[in-house]
């Protein structure tokens, strides 16, 4: 099977649209670019790299008139990207469980930055101020006005869970409130491993884990005797490194152009659903790399 944008954004349309066949259409007349023409158009501006809507918009309406028959303004497109939020976020989720990945037992997480500002007079004019916060990302020694991603995903890179957070949180307190949100998830899942840096170190957060089933495999501290599993980790570790770096490196994360809460929301959510599209598409069409977006990036 041919693995080009076009044919991964028609396989998704057709996957979001089975999904929704059950979900009863709301009343009035139907939008002329229907929802899932919506979120298909997303994934492709994600994909090619757009960060401004309107440059985005132009782009479509002179190169994918044959996907796309209509196009809504910029401010329309924006508003209803923005109301979809809740629909991304479900197809994350349905696109996960369309894979084998859904299974995995091995999860790895880590948590990232997510700049929403470069100077003093935007940290006081933004309207994401009171949700971002002062934080420090030590693998650049910077420090950034922003927010801190917090993914958690199978080794092949299949995002299952993630939230954004103020980065002065603890990274074990909102790792913790991720798990408890989805209990069942977990509770689907005996045995599962849960791979970490040593920045999710603690005695009662692992005991927490273990309580819920879940054993936690990170490096030990210079403090520490050398733990079990340890000699394996740094490649595994590696592994969490790279997703992040496609969705910063071939995705932009960090030029996602939000400058109010929901803004930046479904802006780094439509970088994950794009990544998250991409592995399922290539998981099914049995490429060699399920997370390459060489196919779909030009």
């Amino acid at each position: 099977m041919k693995t080009d944008l076009d044919t991964l954004v028609i396989a998704l349309y057709v996957k979001i649209d089975d999904d929704a066949a059950g979900i009863a259409r709301l009343p009035g007349r139907p939008p002329k670019l229907s929802h899932s023409e919506l979120i298909c158009l997303a994934v492709m501006q994600a994909m090619l790299g757009h960060h401004s809507e309107a440059r985005w918009l132009r782009h479509a309406r002179k190169h994918l008139g044959h996907l796309f028959p209509f196009l809504p303004l910029q401010p329309g497109y924006n508003k209803r990207l923005r109301a979809a939020l809740p629909q991304i976020k479900r197809i994350i989720r349905a696109l996960a469980r369309d894979s084998d990945f859904w299974h995995d037992t091995v999860w790895i997480t880590d948590s990232t930055p997510v700049p929403c500002g470069m100077s003093r007079p935007t940290v006081k004019r933004s309207q994401v101020a009171g949700w971002a916060n002062y934080g420090y990302c030590a693998s650049h020694s910077r420090f950034y006005w922003g927010l801190k991603l917090y993914l958690v995903c199978t080794p092949a890179g299949m995002p299952i869970l993630w939230a954004l957070a103020d980065p002065k949180l603890g990274e074990r307190e909102v790792l913790a409130a991720m798990l408890e949100n989805d209990a069942d998830l977990i509770a689907a899942r005996p045995g599962l491993l849960l791979i970490t840096d040593k920045g999710f170190a603690s005695t009662d957060f692992e005991r927490s884990l273990a309580a819920q089933g879940i054993t936690l495999l990170r490096p030990s501290r210079k403090d520490e005797i050398a733990r079990a599993g340890e000699p394996m980790l740094k490649s595994v570790r590696q592994l969490i490194e790279s997703v992040n770096d496609t969705l910063k490196g071939q995705l932009d994360l960090e030029q996602h152009g939000g400058r109010t809460d929901q803004g930046v929301a479904v802006r780094v959510a439509q970088r994950i659903l794009a990544m998250a599209a991409a592995i399922w598409h290539n998981h099914r069409t049995g490429q060699p790399v399920t997370r390459s977006l060489t196919a779909y990036d030009h």
